[in-house]
């Protein structure tokens, strides 16, 4: 690729609000679809696909009152005209002009077996209605947009028709030409060796793609159609679309602009806030990030083994490809049975703990730490409790309570025909020399005892206020000891400033091991707030 090359931008079309809305298990509410836009807007996408006007409620309600944009144009989709209607007639597109959105982008056919079997029109009257529908837009003043549907295949069975579609489109005014992987089944070479072809009809810089993932393939398909020279890519954010999704422009953006050179409406600088906006789209999901998920995940920049660690404190360049702040993630070392000393140094300065790697205390702790991992325990899942079990080795975790005792009851009965469950935990604690014992009823006995441990603490701490457990994941260790088998215990949890900390627990009886991570847990909290009332 030649500098000059590098030096062209490429605009980012981002349609999550609508082709992410049509993921299984994705329902976005307006307020869903209006904070995502503005983040969108935040970061510097070019175009921001609201929806479908006219075709739900949601999307409706979304036009009527979209978020202020500063550097986004806002884009409806629908599609050409109905055949049997004249472009003034049509209601569907009428909806599209008056949503009030500048940018239009239709969706028409360019496969002619789909023209043929699925509109039942002949191919001359889908090229007029691709041509009467682009006209229309531009007449009243709208940007226009052709994705050219199923284009792929088209070209494969037709290529002729497929780009007599395309060169319809440009020369009723669009300004953009869409070429559609709509059934996701192309691979690179497919793409940029016919879109290098089409280049040679409609020049690139009018020329857009839109890739789905059913090969796993559409973020490289996306890259190689830049490659040979569109200068649109449209995509979704973390990948989220219909059946295996579409392409992902959380990992497009990075490969543009740092690995190919390109530019694009999100800066450098806006960079580094790509993993906050792949968050943000899970949390508004309520799901959990993908942890492996490239440049933003959890894992993108995690290392384990400890000749990893040794060769990453002499040159990181040996293990990663990119700085992981420069799309505002971060290094994350982790500990376990396959930890040295380097692991261990690398997360205690992290925890701001100075210690020289002579210390004898660092390789008692990688020998605890290797102890444990036998027993059951798995620190890369839980920093929180290694965090803890490093300091308490360290001395310096404050002794906040101690626990003398605890005692969980359940109950089963029946009423008025249906199973009730019903828990009680007592607890028994020592909180500055005073013992405190309370109580509480739950619908299962970690939810009892953690009742009843905020009864007896709050009082003491109330920034535990603000302590909620956010996910709970039970495993079963040796299986093949039936009801006596050891079992782990991951407990997330998180605060109103948006932490995050994991804690874990092992042992024999699930409730004891489940204490264990919710002691670990509020522990950690309170040693984070310094343990101030």
């Amino acid at each position: 690729m030649t500098k000059d090359r590098q030096k062209e931008k490429i605009y980012l079309y981002d349609s999550t609000l609508r082709d992410g809305s049509q993921a299984r298990g994705v329902d976005f509410t307006v307020a869903d679809k209006q904070a995502i836009a503005r983040e969108l807007d935040k970061i510097g996408i070019d175009y921001i696909e609201g929806g479908w006007p006219g075709a739900n409620p949601n999307d409706d309600a979304f036009f009527a009152d979209p978020p202020a944009l500063r550097t986004s144009k806002l884009s409806a989709f629908g599609m050409t005209r109905r055949s049997g209607r004249s472009a003034e007639n049509d209601p569907a597109l009428s909806a599209l002009l008056e949503s009030g959105a500048k940018s239009i982008c239709l969706v028409g056919k360019s496969w002619d077996k789909q023209i043929k079997s699925t509109l039942n029109v002949s191919l001359p009257e889908n090229l007029k209605m691709i041509s009467d529908s682009i006209k229309h837009i531009v007449k009243n003043k709208r940007e226009a947009l052709y994705d050219a549907e199923h284009f792929f295949d088209g070209y494969k069975s037709n290529p002729e028709f497929a780009i007599d579609c395309l060169k319809t489109a440009f020369d009723a005014g669009a300004r953009w030409i869409v070429l559609c992987d709509t059934n996701g089944g192309s691979l690179p070479f497919d793409i940029e060796e016919i879109v290098t072809e089409v280049t040679k009809h409609i020049t690139g810089k009018n020329l857009g793609v839109h890739c789905h993932n059913d090969t796993d393939s559409a973020v490289a398909n996306s890259l190689a159609a830049v490659r040979a020279g569109v200068r649109q890519v449209q995509g979704t954010i973390n990948g989220i679309g219909e059946r295996c999704g579409n392409a992902n422009l959380i990992s497009i953006i990075p490969n543009l602009i740092l690995k190919m050179g390109f530019t694009t409406g999100v800066s450098e600088e806006k960079l580094a806030s790509l993993t906050h906006l792949s968050h943000l789209l899970d949390d508004r999901l309520n799901r959990l990030p993908n942890q492996h998920a490239p440049y933003v995940g959890g894992a993108a920049f995690a290392h384990k083994g400890g000749l990893h660690v040794s060769a990453m404190a002499k040159d990181s360049t040996s293990y990663e490809h990119i700085k992981p702040e420069l799309v505002g993630n971060k290094r994350t070392i982790l500990v376990s049975d396959k930890a040295g000393k380097s692991n261990v140094i690398d997360r205690l300065t992290q925890f701001g703990i100075d210690i020289k790697s002579d210390d004898e205390r660092v390789s008692a702790l990688v020998h605890e730490v290797k102890q444990r991992e036998k027993q059951g325990y798995a620190y890369e899942g839980a920093e929180a409790s290694f965090e803890l079990l490093a300091r308490r080795m360290l001395g310096n975790v404050p002794e906040y309570f101690t626990v003398e005792s605890f005692r969980v009851i359940g109950e089963r009965r029946q009423s008025k025909g249906k199973t009730i469950n019903i828990c009680e935990a007592t607890i028994k604690l020592v909180i500055n020399g005073q013992e405190a014992i309370n109580a509480a009823e739950g619908n299962g006995p970690v939810n009892a005892l953690d009742g009843a441990l905020r009864k007896s603490l709050i009082a003491h701490f109330p920034t535990l206020k603000d302590l909620v457990l956010t996910d709970y994941k039970v495993r079963i260790l040796t299986p093949q000891d039936g009801t006596k088998a050891i079992t782990r215990v991951m407990i997330e949890s998180r605060d109103n400033k948006g932490n995050i900390w994991n804690t874990i627990g092992v042992s024999e009886n699930v409730i004891d091991a489940s204490f264990n991570a919710l002691h670990d847990s509020v522990t950690y909290k309170l040693m984070k707030n310094s343990g101030k009332k």
